[in-house]
């Protein structure tokens, strides 16, 4: 960052802080922001009288123990390989984790990009590939994607476990409900890219709440910040606002809702300490259900209760009721290395991030 950068930041943020003269709270919903604003330490340069807070961003955080356990359910299948990017290994369900599984010796191999996982199967010919597919729609265009090269080569070997989450109807659940007081949210710029704005509108259309699409560089935060400031304490009225538009069109991307859409159909999903919400899944639809790991294996995906033990408050955390450092646990008996709840293993949970960057600086 240039020195240049710096002081249009330090005075963007001196503005801000004149303008603000009682507590608000701000939402973002993407796992990526929850990391930077920690990272450039953006909460200490703001009031105490801005409240950053973060919402269900973290798809890795939201998979229900349930999904784990199917998956380790999997592994008691001799010609079953589980494959899986690395911070879903350390998630646990009511059986343990799959990094636990592989100390174990089951075939539980971690991947960096579908691609792996389509080489895998090509060279296992005596395995079937259960892929995790965890994510939001951000990742979702590269499953189909996936699916559609295995049909295109006759993969047959190749199989979908999925948690894949569409972020509408969560953040319409958690504005709906009641319970968490929110004046502004952050929207998820990857997200965005790919499915355009629409999806968020309903923020300020419905629920009257300023909102912007936001890119990732401490100057685009700061930005977003400043104008949700400049709605909530009435200087400008309320509207929605795209200012990531380099990436961000108001269609999306249409190669890849083309490919998702083709791929996936809609249903309700649980979310860990959430609870049901509905039409908030991604699912292999009927032409492509031979795919799916769990029609393929009689699997039943349980919804487990509690979500969260030990005192967890990821729950809390996840919905925007409490920030990490309100939890007993925070940096004692919960680290990332002995996490107690999800929100401290992936490097997009509220709780890593705080941890790790302890308030960070630009």
């Amino acid at each position: 960052m240039t020195q240049e950068e710096k002081l249009l930041i330090g005075k963007t943020v001196a503005q801000i802080n004149e303008s603000v003269k009682s507590d608000i709270r701000i939402m973002e919903v993407c796992g990526t922001h929850t990391h930077q604003i920690a990272r450039f330490g953006i909460m200490k340069l703001l009031t105490p009288k801005i409240h950053l807070v973060s919402g269900p961003g973290c798809p890795v955080c939201v998979t229900e123990p349930g999904y784990i356990d199917a998956l380790i359910t999997l592994l008691k299948h001799e010609n079953v390989t589980v494959a899986t990017f690395g911070d879903l290994l350390r998630v646990r369900g009511l059986s343990g984790s799959l990094e636990e599984q592989k100390s174990l010796g089951q075939k539980v191999i971690t991947v960096y990009s579908p691609e792996d996982v389509l080489d895998l199967a090509k060279r296992s010919s005596d395995q079937n590939i259960v892929f995790a597919a965890v994510g939001f729609e951000t990742t979702a265009p590269l499953y189909a994607a996936l699916i559609q090269t295995a049909r295109k080569e006759n993969i047959r070997s190749l199989f979908l476990l999925t948690s894949l989450k569409r972020m509408e109807p969560a953040i319409c659940f958690i504005l709906g409900k009641g319970g968490v007081h929110i004046d502004g949210m952050l929207c998820p710029g990857h997200v965005a890219a790919v499915t355009g704005i629409g999806p968020f509108l309903p923020v300020t259309t419905k629920y009257h709440i300023p909102a912007v699409i936001c890119g990732f560089e401490a100057m685009d935060l700061i930005t977003s910040i400043g104008i949700l400031c400049r709605q909530i304490t009435g200087e400008t009225p309320v509207q929605f606002i795209n200012t990531y538009k380099r990436c961000v069109s108001d269609s999306g991307n249409p190669a890849a809702l083309r490919v998702m859409n083709e791929v996936f159909g809609i249903s309700d999903a649980s979310w860990r300490g959430i609870g049901i919400i509905q039409d908030s899944a991604l699912t292999l639809n009927y032409i492509y259900e031979e795919y799916d790991a769990l029609k393929r294996f009689s699997l039943k995906m349980e919804s487990t209760s509690p979500a969260f033990s030990n005192g967890c408050e990821c729950e809390k955390v996840l919905v925007g009721e409490k920030t990490p450092d309100m939890c007993v646990n925070f940096g004692c008996l919960c680290t990332p290395d002995h996490p107690i709840g999800p929100c401290m293993i992936s490097s997009e949970g509220a709780c890593a991030a705080y941890y790790r960057f302890g308030g960070g600086e630009i």
